[in-house]
């Protein structure tokens, strides 16, 4: 775009969220744009320039263009730039309608959205419901939209990846979606600029389905940047604080101090951790206000934890983990269970507790959910638990349970220090490592695709490769793992993304969902359990 001299540029509703997730206005400026308008709204024609449009390949998009040259023309040219494909229906209609028009058309390859450095999203709201509810008409199309934003995250990091995927003997939408990724890499590499086969890159892209952890997006995790969007009302990343006036404050990569915690224990950054961190920054205006906004967030979290989320917390870690913080086993889940119940808690933070004692379990029998259903008064509202079952979690343990299911086998990290109030490691984590030290098993983890070599041997990925550094431009030149998850992704799994990384720093991790946080309020509220009423019951936890 940088070597066109037009001042015009036109957006689409994603590709405005596209460029506002990686560049700022004074990014476009620099690149001679100075008008940025909404495809989708009534502009004001400006004959004498040229507009430069940045949308998705759809009849919607399409035909929002077309009107902009019928009858008479908004702009001087065109210069048009697709996310992705264009089908060729509307590329003949576009080009039928006002092909004089267009100067220049283009497929660019990036139908994803960038959330942070190591963190990627297919962005479409009703993936989720498409995918999990039973009966669905729309989930082939949705995986076939989601196999596609794949693809072009994948050529965007010019990566062929070997793709695997998790066997789940209930869902094969994880197969599913492997089978069509696959497919369309091939297609999409079947030729480079040299007209020679592109062969695979250093690269492993493992698809996830939701039920491989359904106790992440449970849990109260006690990390910053998991606590704040879990206890905190935050809408489109904004934060609203009050140091005496009400003010708003964005927390997302440009905010230095924010990357810099949002990993940390709550623990460590009330101890110190954030007085520290404020000290080694330079006293500009800019650092100023987010060391306010810090302050402000971090005793905001403090008072909310105190009041409400301590007193769970060690429930909650004994079900997850199934021992207590001396490693004494949890014989009676129940009772670790009563308590809480019992405690006049909000009702979601109860329903998180029920589901934890029921994952716990396996299941359990109708008659102790029901009772359960009762006590926490939700029985107009069953599917917060319930629907869990679409996802492929079993619910309910009596006759013929809806799903076969095997909980996944955990690595010890008995020697690993922890807070007694956050035990609790998500299994991808487990699914990162196993993978980097080519540990994962082929009979839980087939092979859709052939694997480069460096993922195929016994011995570690991080012993084959010559050591890297951590720089991003370093990290590029060695290994990547690419993992997606069908249903979304909790923050714990988003850090532990980067943690890997960074202990193996051979290889990075990258991590992609759809379309979700798991945020725990969201996802209790998710799933569809009729046609009739939709119920997504994703709690408070926040899936991503």
């Amino acid at each position: 775009m940088s070597n066109l001299f037009s001042q015009i540029l036109i957006l689409d509703h994603f590709t405005t969220r596209l460029l506002s997730s990686c560049c700022k206005m004074s990014d476009l400026m620099s690149e001679g744009i100075t008008i940025v308008e909404d495809l989708h709204k009534n502009r004001e024609p400006v004959p004498e320039m040229k507009a430069i449009y940045f949308m998705r390949p759809t009849a919607m998009c399409i035909d929002a263009f077309i009107n902009d040259f019928k009858p008479k023309p908004k702009y001087k040219a065109a210069y048009v730039f697709f996310t992705d494909y264009c089908p060729d229906d509307l590329f003949d209609k576009m080009k039928k309608s006002c092909a004089k028009h267009i100067k220049v058309c283009k497929e660019i390859n990036i139908s994803f959205l960038p959330l942070e450095a190591q963190v990627f999203s297919c962005d479409n709201a009703e993936a989720f419901k498409s995918i999990y509810t039973p009966n669905s008409q729309d989930r082939d199309q949705t995986l076939e939209t989601i196999a596609d934003q794949i693809v072009t995250l994948c050529a965007t990091l010019d990566e062929y990846p070997g793709v695997r995927f998790k066997k789940d003997p209930n869902l094969n939408y994880g197969k599913k979606l492997a089978e069509l990724v696959d497919n369309k890499l091939a297609r999409h590499y079947e030729l480079d600029d040299n007209s020679k086969k592109k062969g695979k890159t250093q690269a492993q892209l493992l698809i996830v389905d939701r039920a491989l952890d359904p106790v992440s997006p449970i849990l109260h995790e006690l990390t910053y940047q998991a606590m704040a969007f879990d206890l905190i009302p935050i809408k489109d990343n904004a934060y609203e604080y009050d140091d005496g006036s009400k003010k708003e404050a964005l927390l997302t990569e440009e905010d230095e101090l924010w990357v810099k915690l949002r990993h940390m224990h709550i623990a460590e950054i009330s101890i110190g951790g954030l007085s520290q961190l404020m000290k080694k920054m330079p006293a500009f205006r800019k650092q100023v206000t987010q060391k306010t906004v810090h302050i402000c967030l971090a005793e905001d979290l403090m008072s909310r934890y105190q009041k409400n989320v301590e007193k769970l917390c060690k429930a909650e870690q004994d079900l997850a983990v199934g021992a207590d913080a001396e490693g004494q086993k949890v014989k009676d889940p129940m009772r670790t269970l009563l308590p809480v119940l019992l405690h006049p808690h909000d009702t979601t933070d109860k329903i998180r507790a029920v589901l934890l004692y029921i994952f716990s379990l396996n299941g359990t029998t109708a008659e102790n959910l029901n009772k359960l259903i009762q006590h926490v008064k939700i029985e107009d509202e069953r599917g917060y638990i319930l629907n869990w079952e679409h996802l492929g979690v079993p619910i309910l343990s009596t006759v013929s349970p809806m799903y076969s299911f095997r909980k996944q086998s955990r690595r010890d990290r008995s020697d690993e220090e922890t807070y007694k109030v956050s035990r609790w490691t998500p299994i991808i984590k487990d699914v990162m490592e196993d993978a980097v030290e080519n540990k994962l098993e082929v009979k839980d983890w087939p092979y859709q695709s052939e694997c480069p070599s460096a993922w195929n041997g016994s011995r570690a990925v991080s012993a084959r490769q010559k050591h890297k550094g951590s720089s991003p431009d370093d990290l590029r030149s060695g290994l990547r793992l690419i993992l997606f998850v069908l249903g979304g992704v909790t923050y714990s799994e988003m850090r532990c993304a980067y943690e890997v990384t960074h202990a193996n720093k051979s290889c990075e991790v990258i991590i992609g969902k759809s379309p979700y946080r798991c945020e725990p309020e969201k996802m209790l509220k998710m799933l569809p359990k009729s046609k009739q009423k939709v119920t997504v019951f994703i709690l408070s936890v926040k899936i991503f």
